[in-house]
């Protein structure tokens, strides 16, 4: 799997001046985040690559202890098919 990295509002896979995937957040207090973008450029495509980012936000909310609030759909419909990420749902 590619190596996913962290930027300040974002994890990403590439480099910061060119990432070819990110999933993007921003914090709106009382410890919450707003999921609202994600992209996977074309040559990632059809990797789960999106699956791995929005389970890496997942794992950052709970190590973080906050709660996410997913704006993008693609986030969205990742937090309908996996009951496993209810407990981090705003």
């Amino acid at each position: 799997m590619l190596e996913i990295k962290k930027d300040e509002n974002s994890f990403y896979i590439g480099e910061a001046s060119d990432k070819t995937a990110e999933i993007h957040f921003v914090p709106n207090g009382n410890n919450q985040i707003t999921v609202d973008h994600t992209f996977v450029s074309e040559s990632l495509r059809g990797q789960k690559v999106g699956d791995a980012l929005v389970k890496r936000i997942v794992d950052y909310a709970r190590e973080e202890q906050l709660k996410i609030l997913p704006l993008c759909p693609f986030a969205k419909s990742q937090f309908d098919r996996h009951s496993e990420y209810h407990d981090v749902l705003a």
